[in-house]
């Protein structure tokens, strides 16, 4: 199984970004499918997580800012993000877990991608 994130980079506060998360070898539809973030010397924080019927859970510094959502005939999984802040500059990470539906925590899932940098400044 292999996710790879793209679409980091630098941006400007009060713009927009949107993540790509692709998989291979792994059917996103079907699946928990997350989003996560890290910044340096803090654990990763869940941002948004996506079930297998489209039903999304959000973090709450998100506050409408940000959405997840899926392709299934690309089998791809995406983070628009709008409305950026400093705050919101970590490396993000895709996440998918072997459930339909989503356990809440990092150690609940089981497939990680590598991470893609978004720099708000």
């Amino acid at each position: 199984v292999q996710l790879v994130e793209s679409g980091g980079g630098l941006v400007q506060p009060g713009g927009s970004l949107r993540l790509s998360c692709a998989a291979t070898t792994y059917t996103t539809n079907g699946h928990c499918m997350a989003w996560f973030r890290q910044t340096p010397g803090n654990g990763r924080e869940a941002v948004a997580a996506l079930d297998s019927d489209g039903i999304a859970d959000y973090a709450g510094f998100v506050n409408h800012r940000f959405t997840i959502s899926r392709d299934s005939a690309k089998n791809t999984l995406y983070l628009q993000m709008n409305g950026l802040e400093p705050e919101d500059t970590a490396m993000y990470y895709c996440a998918a877990q072997d459930r339909s539906w989503c356990k809440a925590g990092p150690s609940s899932y089981d497939y990680w991608g590598q991470g893609t940098q978004v720099t708000v400044s």
